[in-house]
């Protein structure tokens, strides 16, 4: 049998030392090695920490992380590929998101009590994935060597152990102490759990892998467990941060390579503390002759040409944030072009209110008020996944589609013009007026002509001689996708990682 390829069968869990170690990056490459090589692959992630998230084609919500691995996969996203969301909501409590729909708001302590008793729908949803797909490929949360939380784990080797799983261990070079970090993960393991671990992946090695010396020979001497592979460090023009949910990820994001000679658009990007869905960004960061920089402070705004607020998880809160940092009275002096998505168009509106604590303590507060809107916030969250075009302002008669996820339900005012209209002639999407334009669509900017026109408005607000530059924002996404499992393909022993697949066969 020619590895990793049919008639392959079986699953693999793939942990990770820390979180930002590489696991998702590992997850999303096996996935499209596999789908490449005719294997009918799917992605699990039994729970999975993050504001970034998408809408499946059912109406569910998963991790963001899980739905572009299910792209690389060539298969739908569905909620069993990601059964338990937790998207924080603060620094002590999260939203719980159960088989895609929201149950509820729970403290750390709260959910660390009851989560035990999700581990049987966490299994179901494992085992239909494994009925329907030849290969499973499943990511862990954070690290499997929590001694502290090894008692109600359901993401890392506990899943593993109930459900047949090997695993593999994936370790971050470039922080330092990678040999530490491995051999101290299987080290801090019971007997039963260090059983489920065989083998590991060096990740993100600068320069010549023979520094490693016999560095993973001695690894596997000391603990028992081999290294399958070193992966190098894959730089922007290979995959970057595109896709990438993690915070650790989105607080290290460098600006993508501009390659365009002609004038440069520079947008920023405001970095709510609790900023969610940044892979709205990710189609602008593409563009040849876009610069995008995250934007914390009133000195690192600068003079942008653009400027986008994105989505929050809890929008009073970072709007307090916008207007004490001063960002918001900068952001208004600028005379930028503004775009706002979901949270951001809440703010830019008037009155926010929220009677209820659906996002945060009850209560109301005044937006910017540079939008004639405003915003309830309901217990009932929007999930879909809308289609339209620009019917006026920026981008107008240019399609456009992605998807929504909110609590907040916006309403127009009195001179507020529609932007965006679901088709055929269906609700708004989002509003406009002058140089603010905001839109409860998430998603938006992968539209690449709606995309071009919009930062061709933003140019021509500036006076800047932009031109677009053609980027097809599926193309390079997939070819992104398969630049990853290239990258596995090259630097993985595929024979004794297929071998391990074909371990965790039902």
């Amino acid at each position: 049998m020619t590895a990793l390829a049919p008639p392959l069968t079986g699953s693999l869990l793939v942990c990770g030392t820390t979180s930002d170690a590489g696991k998702s990056f590992v997850v999303a490459g096996l996935c499209r090695l596999l789908a490449r090589r005719g294997v009918r692959v799917a992605p699990f992630k039994a729970q999975n920490m993050a504001l970034n998230a998408a809408v499946t084609p059912d109406g569910a919500e998963i991790g963001h992380a899980q739905w572009v691995q299910a792209v690389a996969a060539g298969v739908e996203p569905e909620a069993a590929m990601n059964p338990v969301l937790l998207k924080p909501t603060s620094e002590r409590a999260s939203q719980v998101v159960v088989m895609g729909h929201a149950t509820g708001v729970q403290s750390a302590a709260e959910y660390h009590r009851s989560k035990r008793a999700l581990l049987p729908l966490v299994l179901d949803a494992l085992s239909d994935l494994r009925r329907r797909f030849d290969v499973v490929v499943c990511e862990g949360a954070g690290s499997p060597a929590e001694i502290n939380l090894l008692d109600g784990d359901i993401v890392n080797l506990p899943l593993a152990r109930a459900a047949g799983v090997p695993a593999i261990v994936v370790g971050d070079i470039d922080r330092g102490g990678v040999f530490a970090s491995l051999y101290g993960t299987v080290a801090l393991l019971p007997d039963d759990l260090r059983a489920c671990v065989r083998g590991f992946v060096v990740n993100k090695l600068r320069g010549d892998p023979a520094l490693l010396g016999d560095g993973t020979a001695e690894l596997e001497r000391r603990c028992g467990v081999p290294t399958l592979g070193v992966l190098p460090m894959a730089g922007p023009a290979a995959v970057a941060d595109i896709d990438n949910e993690d915070s650790l990820a989105l607080d290290r994001v460098d600006p993508e390579p501009v390659t365009s000679t002609g004038d440069v658009l520079d947008v920023a990007a405001l970095r709510w503390p609790r900023v969610a869905n940044a892979g709205d960004l990710d189609p602008l960061r593409l563009e040849p002759a876009v610069r995008v920089r995250w934007v914390r402070s009133v000195s690192e705004l600068g003079r942008p040409d653009l400027v986008v607020l994105p989505g929050s998880k809890n929008t009073r809160d970072d709007l307090d944030w916008f207007l004490t940092s001063g960002l918001a009275a900068a952001v208004e002096r600028s005379d930028a072009a503004v775009v706002a998505v979901c949270a951001g168009l809440q703010m830019v509106g008037g009155r926010i209110d929220d009677p209820d604590g659906v996002e945060g303590a009850p209560g109301a507060d005044k937006g910017l008020g540079w939008l004639p809107v405003s915003t309830e916030f309901r217990g009932g969250k929007v999930l879909d996944r809308p289609t339209g075009s620009a019917v006026a302002g920026p981008g107008a008669g240019h399609p456009v589609g992605g998807y929504r996820i909110h609590h907040g339900r916006v309403t127009p005012g009195a001179g507020a013009e529609p932007w965006l209209r679901a088709a055929p002639g269906g609700d708004p999407l989002g509003w406009w007026h002058g140089r603010v334009a905001g839109t409860t669509l998430h998603g938006l900017f992968e539209s690449d002509r709606f995309r071009a026109a919009v930062l061709a408005w933003a140019a021509g607000r500036a006076g800047r001689r932009w031109q677009p530059g053609g980027l097809d924002f599926g193309a390079a996404r997939t070819a992104r996708l398969d630049r990853m499992a290239d990258l596995l393909e090259a630097h993985l022993d595929l024979d004794r990682v297929a071998a391990l697949i074909a371990e965790g066969a039902r």
